[in-house]
């Protein structure tokens, strides 16, 4: 039934359009009474995204299924991925309904507010991590908005093209921007492993130092040093362009 009332509901958003539309005009195309329906879904804007939840319900799960041993940037960037197989999964749907939040501008609002809970779970997640560390709360939420500015940024490019081009792909090349720059963060929190953990504002940035084929850039800055700055300076070293 559930599925019957989204069917229905997407079928007259696209004949009449989507303010057109009521939820009278729904549960009699799908059959139901009004009662159906809002067992299902509080609102018409509910039926525009009735995947979420169940989504942020296992992201959730999987990141407190998470132990000591995984890198937590990396763990985040995994948990965003869950959002984009959600979207995967069915292409058609996705595609339809990313035209349809372009159009009205209460859904693009509707949709900021479940991003939001995305990018919350992510960072409650990754406060458990940072815990006790200097600017930990501050470098958990930068990451975790981070993480969702760069999915949304592949998955929009991935909906753009009508789901032609590889989902997983737009995504995964976006992602590696964020761990670029913020990772590998090392769970152990060893100070010989990963120097500057204890907040002296001395520490490694770059891959992974075991690796011979890497480059390893080492930083000092001074205490408080704010991270776009240290970024910055990184990039220079590297010969690239900050901006």
């Amino acid at each position: 039934m559930r599925e019957s009332l989204v069917e229905a509901a997407f079928q007259l958003f696209v004949e009449r359009g989507y303010e057109q539309t009521t939820v009278d005009d729904i549960v009699a195309l799908a059959g139901v009474g009004r009662r159906s329906f809002f067992r299902y879904f509080p609102s018409k804007e509910d039926v525009v995204f009735p995947d979420h939840e169940g989504c942020l319900a296992r992201m959730t799960a999987f990141l407190g299924e998470s132990g000591p041993g995984h890198e937590p940037v990396e763990r985040v960037c995994d948990a965003a991925r869950l959002v984009l197989r959600m979207y995967a999964e069915n292409p058609a749907f996705s595609v339809q309904r990313y035209r349809l939040t372009r159009k009205v501008p209460g859904l693009r609002t509707y949709e900021l507010s479940v991003v939001w809970r995305y990018e919350r779970a992510l960072a409650e997640y990754l406060r458990g991590r940072f815990s006790g560390r200097p600017d930990g709360t501050l470098r958990a939420d930068v990451i975790a908005a981070a993480v969702v500015a760069a999915h949304n940024n592949g998955l929009r490019s991935w909906l753009r093209s009508d789901g032609r081009r590889d989902a997983s792909a737009e995504v995964d090349h976006a992602l590696a921007h964020v761990q670029g720059v913020f990772g590998p963060e090392r769970a152990t929190g060893d100070p010989a492993r990963n120097p500057g953990a204890d907040g002296t504002g001395t520490g490694t940035w770059g891959r992974d130092e075991d690796k011979d084929d890497d480059d390893v850039v080492v930083v000092v800055s001074r205490r408080g040093t704010p991270l776009w700055r240290v970024v910055q300076e990184i990039e220079t070293t590297l010969g690239r362009d900050p901006a």
